[in-house]
């Protein structure tokens, strides 16, 4: 039976690798690993392996290495933490093949301990670019030490090759958070705002994500500074936000965040972590989702829902017809702001496809995971593209 190890280091990574996990789980010819750590095990940001646990998954490995610090140090030191802690739990569980997901930093150490173990690895939303972060030579270091890649896109396929991998071993697959919007029964206003405590069945709201933009040396602290300033002048809206990740400078951010809920306290609902099924039922019944996550790009545009990316935490990122740009300044803000709630653009957004795909990816995924020959996988030759 293939051993297959599933790391998992953050709230939002897991609600993608869900229906893999899931799958993998229930297979005749795999035994799943799945390896929890980071953010998953923190106090501060939720302590979302709770979730895991409730949706019945067995946990086969806690690899604990998150400090309680956001610094340029600490991160660093987490990093170190978390290759010596990944390096023996491989040593325990002797995995055939480990699946990573996306550009994290806590993903790139467990790739390093696998890497350095022999142990082949898989990596999903690769080739994608965000240039306001560290991710950006995170991700792409993550696809130079993967055997197997599994891209979003077509223009991320291309990149991954671009990067010397072997086409033999690239998929388009889709992403795979699309596909918890096509399998799980998502609540109506009325049972999410039960379930939220928080009284949203008459009142439109706007969905928040703002995580640091890590190549910034304040975390953009300013940018969310300006939005907020901006939703000051919204006094018809309700605000739903969620915590920002564990990256350098969050610890600025919640504390703008939280100053903005302590004067809105009718108006604000401020949550650690929805989870997948409350995030998503969230982003259904709101009226535009703002901040700088992926999620913005990737998930929302399957509601045909106008989505405002702020600044450059995103940017390279494939993005369809119903995502609008905008810089940092409160301004910029505004005009944007505007046009999402015109009804001129909730037209053009309700006809828009989703760039990312219609779902199944995570099927692709397990299949190429029980099907692949990881006889030799982890000998890679760099594959030239028109050298002569």
């Amino acid at each position: 039976m293939r051993k297959i190890a599933v790391f998992t280091g953050s709230r939002a990574e897991y609600g993608l690798l869900y229906w893999v996990i899931k799958g993998i789980s229930e297979s005749k010819d795999a035994e799943l690993q799945l390896m929890v750590g980071g953010m998953h095990l923190s106090p501060e940001f939720g302590k979302t392996v709770s979730q895991i646990d409730s949706d019945g998954f067995i946990i086969k490995d806690k690899i604990e290495f998150l400090l309680s610090s956001d610094s340029a140090v600490g991160i660093s030191k987490s990093i170190g933490l978390a290759i010596i802690s990944a390096c023996e739990a491989f040593e325990r569980n002797k995995p055939d093949i480990l699946v990573i997901l996306g550009d994290r930093f806590e993903s790139m150490a467990i790739a390093q301990a696998a890497m350095v173990a022999r142990i082949p690895i898989a990596h999903i939303h690769g080739g994608e670019t965000t240039e306001g972060l560290i991710d950006e030579a995170v991700r792409h270091s993550i696809t130079k030490m993967s055997h197997l890649h599994f891209a979003a896109t077509e223009s991320y396929c291309k990149r991954i090759i671009q990067l010397g991998e072997n086409p033999e071993h690239v998929f388009n697959v889709g992403a795979p958070g699309i596909d918890n919007i096509k399998k799980l029964n998502l609540l109506d206003r009325s049972q999410l705002a039960r379930s939220l405590d928080f009284n949203i069945e008459l009142d439109n709201y706007m969905l928040i994500t703002y995580h640091p933009v890590t190549l910034n040396k304040k975390g953009d602290r300013e940018s969310l500074t300006n939005l907020f300033n901006e939703l000051e002048l919204h006094k018809d809206f309700k605000y739903i936000i969620t915590y920002p990740n564990a990256d350098t400078h969050s610890r600025g951010l919640i504390e703008v965040i939280e100053d903005f809920k302590k004067r809105h306290v009718d108006r604000v609902l401020l949550v650690k972590s929805l989870g997948q099924l409350r995030y998503l039922s969230s982003i259904k019944h709101s009226s535009v989702v703002i901040g700088n996550s992926s999620s913005g790009l990737i998930e929302v545009p399957s509601f045909n829902l106008p989505t405002i990316n702020i600044g450059d935490r995103q940017k390279g990122r494939v993005a369809g017809e119903t995502v609008i740009h905008c810089d940092s300044s409160q301004e910029s803000i505004r005009k944007s702001l505007e046009i999402a709630l015109s009804s001129e653009f909730r037209a053009t957004c309700s006809k828009a496809i989703n760039p990312y795909g219609e779902g199944r990816s995570s099927e692709k995924i397990v299949s190429q995971l029980l099907q692949v020959e990881l006889e030799g996988l982890i000998w890679k030759k760099f594959y030239d593209i028109n050298i002569e």
